[in-house]
């Protein structure tokens, strides 16, 4: 069960689609990336994941494990950012949410450090 339910996640977030990914969540949820200030309710994540969304052109996450305590799950995944650039930038990530009884997501927490990402690549000529 917890395997499908961290599929499903992952799947949405993948879609780059910020509606697609709100869907799964309570309508006063919380979501807090990095050490980003939270974001609370839906249409605010929404319009946090879409101003995200406009800096890289796309990402994939591969799980690696993920396990459940009571109502919370994580999920320990490699996350393969493609930059605008059009070079891609693999980054380690876990990823923290609480649920309630009918799956809704109510809080959720996102642990990666995104310099990768943002690193400019100079260029090897002359090396």
């Amino acid at each position: 069960m917890t395997d499908d339910v961290v599929r499903r996640v992952f799947q949405s977030v993948d879609s780059f689609d910020p509606g697609e990914f709100v869907r799964l969540l309570a309508e006063d949820a919380t979501l807090v990336f990095g050490n980003a200030e939270p974001m609370a309710g839906r249409e605010a994540i929404a319009a946090g994941l879409r101003a995200f969304f406009s800096t890289i052109a796309g990402l994939r996450h591969r799980i690696v494990r993920s396990w459940q305590v009571d109502a919370d799950i994580i999920a320990e995944t490699e996350v393969t950012y493609r930059r605008l650039d059009g070079r891609d930038a693999g980054v380690v990530a876990v990823s923290i949410w609480r649920t309630r009884d009918d799956g809704l997501i109510t809080d959720y927490r996102i642990f990666v450090d995104l310099a990768p990402v943002y690193t400019v690549q100079g260029s090897s000529e002359g090396v």
